[in-house]
């Protein structure tokens, strides 16, 4: 057996917050998702960051994925939104602070994930003001995440234009059939080529894949490296797929708590993981599905190897 050679440096993101929520007893439903244990069950999501810590997260991400108005609504977004997402930040700093944890500040979908036609690059700034601003003063990096487009992600920077920390962007993937003898591309139909010139463009200081099925993270890892290494740019790469079945392009947004594949247990990813490596990338971590027995083993694999 051949001992795989791992990256120096890798830096180990956390998992799936929702899901260990729920794990934990959370209340969880539709339509708030996850944003409802901010509202009603804030000690648990500060439980299950620690969780994510002890395992051995190098970095902790807000909780405040759903608290957009595709999940709370409009009323209550402008009503509570800000006290929501500090509220996240808060919990995020104090879960990291033992652990000497870094902390991400969650820049979500603002209306819906897996659907860039749903995107409003006119409603967009006004919501990411707030949620910068509510997150600002307890995050170390910027990451916005499962964007299904480059206007997704480009407004999200031009929302941080003037802020010096390090902005972290995360396209997630077509996959299943649809993804099916394609090039790498995001949800949107846009290469990763494209993403990746965009995303140097932008300024990023890591590009990242995540909440996509992790078959279809090694050939975008594989064009991105490519093309990062043909630009002369130096830029990490980073993944962190889901336990997930398939999404089709034209689903609802949000609309069903998918039950995960039994095959990505913690060695099932693992197995993943190692080729993700080998290609190059050194910042990892999991999604939705993807739970702190995980992390325990990346960290074992990636970190004490």
């Amino acid at each position: 057996m051949v001992k795989t050679q791992y990256p120096s440096g890798i830096t180990l993101l956390d998992g799936g917050m929702g899901r260990e929520m729920l794990r934990m007893g959370a209340p969880f439903r539709q339509p708030e998702w996850s944003a409802l244990s901010l509202m009603e069950a804030p000690a648990l999501v500060r439980k299950a960051h620690e969780s994510f810590a002890a395992a051995g997260s190098d970095i902790l991400t807000t909780s405040n994925y759903a608290v957009v108005p595709f999940h709370i609504g409009e009323e209550r977004f402008w009503d509570e939104g800000a006290q929501l997402t500090a509220l996240s930040g808060r919990l995020a700093r104090e879960a990291a602070l033992p652990y000497g944890c870094r902390v991400a500040g969650s820049l979500p979908p603002l209306f819906g994930s897996y659907r860039p036609d749903l995107f409003s690059p006119e409603g967009a700034p006004d919501l990411l003001k707030v949620i910068i601003d509510a997150l600002s003063p307890h995050v170390d990096l910027w990451l916005a995440e499962t964007m299904s487009s480059i206007s997704e992600a480009q407004t999200v920077a031009q929302a941080l234009s003037g802020d010096d920390r390090p902005f972290w962007l995360s396209y997630t993937l077509l996959d299943g059939e649809e993804a099916k003898d394609r090039m790498a591309c995001l949800r949107s139909g846009e290469t990763v080529i494209e993403g990746v010139n965009a995303a140097i463009e932008s300024g990023v200081s890591a590009i990242l894949f995540n909440c996509s099925q992790p078959e279809v993270m090694s050939p975008a890892i594989k064009v991105a490296r490519e093309e990062i290494d043909r630009l002369h740019v130096d830029l990490p790469i980073g993944v962190y797929a889901n336990a997930f079945p398939a999404q089709q392009k034209d689903a609802q947004a949000n609309s069903t708590l998918h039950e995960s594949r039994q095959d990505l247990d913690p060695p099932g990813y693992l197995d993943f993981v190692d080729n993700w490596c080998r290609l190059g990338a050194t910042i990892i971590g999991g999604c939705c599905g993807i739970g702190p027995e995980h992390i325990a083993a990346l960290h074992k694999r990636l970190k004490t190897a």
